[in-house]
């Protein structure tokens, strides 16, 4: 996690979580001149477009204040959907037993993409089984990582 991340993650979690959402994560970015920063908020029963409209007003205002982006910026806020991006080890612990699909930042055993069954998490390290191949793939090595819908 970037020091950018961290910090928009420190400032904007006790904002989600005093308006009784979970911060499920952030995603910050830029692509060509557009720069988005994207909160990922839930809930129990779900997130309503009520819960969205409340945090994205009250996050507005804290960054209005503080000021932690430099220029123009999108700000979006949504659910996790079906196929959630997991951001902590506490997140993957909670998805024990799904399937995912793991990008890493640099390749292992030459390759960057992976999908299996998550078998859990060891120590900084999640525990990815693939056909009949069991992998530990430190947090720190994942780019993304998203939850495999069931349908």
């Amino acid at each position: 996690m970037t020091s950018q991340h961290q910090k928009l993650n420190e400032l904007l979690r006790p904002a989600v979580e005093a308006l009784s959402c979970e911060f499920w994560g952030l995603e910050y970015f830029t692509h060509g001149k557009n720069t988005v920063l994207r909160l990922y908020i839930d809930k129990d029963g779900g997130v309503g477009i009520e819960d969205c409209e409340k945090v994205s007003r009250q996050v507005s205002s804290i960054l209005d204040v503080e000021d932690p982006i430099v220029g123009e910026f999108t700000l979006e806020v949504s659910s996790p959907g079906a196929d959630r991006t997991l951001f902590t080890l506490d997140q993957y612990h909670r998805f024990i037993g799904e399937t995912v699909s793991i990008k890493l930042r640099v390749a292992f055993e030459g390759r960057r993409k992976f999908s299996g069954v998550l078998a859990g998490v060891e120590g900084e390290d999640v525990i990815l089984v693939v056909g009949d191949e069991e992998y530990l793939l430190p947090i720190d090595s994942i780019d993304k990582a998203n939850i495999v819908p069931r349908f």
